[in-house]
């Protein structure tokens, strides 16, 4: 099981994002786009093994979690374990915002992944999170088709797909 704060992206984002799931899909590459079918293109700013949603808004109360941050995605990456994403340029408004965001969950005994933790996080979009080795490279090539991209946040939720909690913040 895996619990996250998800920031969720722009219509033209997110249209964008899915476009490139279904290319990958259809090349027979598993994409979030078929996980659960629940998953929406989005950014973790946290995650852990679970994540208990009203405890988590509550230690958020009043900050308006990612709204009108503005996302620019140039690169693709993988981490170890065959997943692969779209690679989200650090700002300093995203950094700010971050730490802002654990500073308070922490402060409300919300625990997170130390991965996820501000000085740790590698800020991206998950595309998949098992891609055959062979197909990595092509993968990583159909990613490169749809960057640069540029996505404003539009909302932020706590969602846990495996259990359907979907908590909007």
């Amino acid at each position: 099981m895996v619990a996250a704060l998800e920031l969720y992206l722009d219509v033209d984002a997110t249209r964008r994002v899915r476009t490139l799931w279904r290319a990958l899909e259809t090349e027979g590459i598993p994409t979030l786009g078929s996980l659960h079918q629940k998953h929406r293109p989005h950014v973790s700013l946290a995650a852990a093994r679970t994540i208990d949603p009203v405890a988590a808004a509550e230690a958020l109360d009043g900050l308006a979690v990612g709204r009108g941050l503005t996302l620019r995605m140039d690169f693709a990456g993988q981490f170890v374990g065959r997943v692969l994403w779209l690679g989200v340029t650090v700002t300093g408004a995203l950094l700010d915002h971050h730490r802002a965001v654990h500073e308070r969950l922490a402060a409300g005994g919300v625990p997170i992944w130390e991965q996820y933790q501000p000085g740790r996080w590698v800020p991206h979009c998950t595309v998949s999170l098992r891609v055959p080795n062979p197909m990595m490279a092509p993968a990583i090539r159909r990613c490169l088709e749809i960057l640069p991209l540029t996505a404003t946040v539009t909302g932020a939720a706590i969602a846990d797909h495996a259990n359907d909690i979907a908590h909007p913040l």
